[in-house]
């Protein structure tokens, strides 16, 4: 009997040699030619899936996404069974940050997606910005629990303060791209401020 194709976990492969081949050279110079080559198939097959490079570019930054939220997952789960709202924020933001090859990959790819939203049609006409959202109401949502538990001053503005964090981790991981600065320190600056903003409220006797 002829092997049965699982399409879902072809399209899955076709959008990680996207995202490995962007990695090294940037989205705006990756045609679908170089990423059938890098994915081991053929050109037509790449076509047969996606039919135009945006729907790959589209599909891709999907796996992007997932992608990160398997490592935070992972992360989370080498912390304990029950993390509590710093532990899910810390983990966030500290996978962004470009560590380690994977993260690195994450972080310039996704930075090309955005530039690239701002010059082609076919992008820009896409919910580009509900990841960023998504990730904003997250950590804004748990920024609320956690001043609700007394964890941190009762007069924190959680919307302002998710915005700020996320702002924060995303230039940190550009500094660390271009050189500016190595990851430890970069992870240091994001520590810095989680402290400050889970710091015991005056009186409360909270560690």
């Amino acid at each position: 009997m002829p092997k049965r194709v699982d399409h879902e976990e072809r399209r899955t492969e076709i959008a990680e040699a996207l995202l490995r081949v962007a990695g090294r050279r940037g989205l705006h110079g990756v045609g679908m030619r170089d990423v059938a080559a890098e994915a081991g198939v053929s050109l037509r097959l790449v076509q047969y899936y996606f039919q135009t490079k945006e729907k790959l570019l589209l599909y891709g930054l999907e796996r992007l996404a997932a992608g990160l939220g398997a490592r935070v997952t992972a992360r989370l789960r080498a912390v304990g069974d029950s993390p509590g709202p710093r532990a899910v924020i810390e983990a966030l933001l500290m996978e962004s940050l470009p560590t380690d090859e994977e993260s690195r990959t994450f972080h310039l790819v996704y930075t090309s997606y955005a530039v690239l939203a701002m010059t082609d049609d076919a992008l820009a006409a896409q919910p580009f910005i509900d990841n960023p959202n998504t990730a904003e109401d997250a950590v804004a949502g748990l920024l609320e629990k956690a001043r609700d538990a007394g964890l941190t001053g009762p007069d924190v503005d959680v919307r302002t303060e998710a915005i700020s964090l996320l702002a924060m981790s995303a230039g940190l991981g550009t500094s660390v791209l271009v050189g500016q600065r190595d990851p430890e320190s970069a992870a240091g600056v994001l520590r810095h401020h989680l402290d400050r903003l889970f710091a015991a409220p005056a009186g409360t006797g909270r560690p």
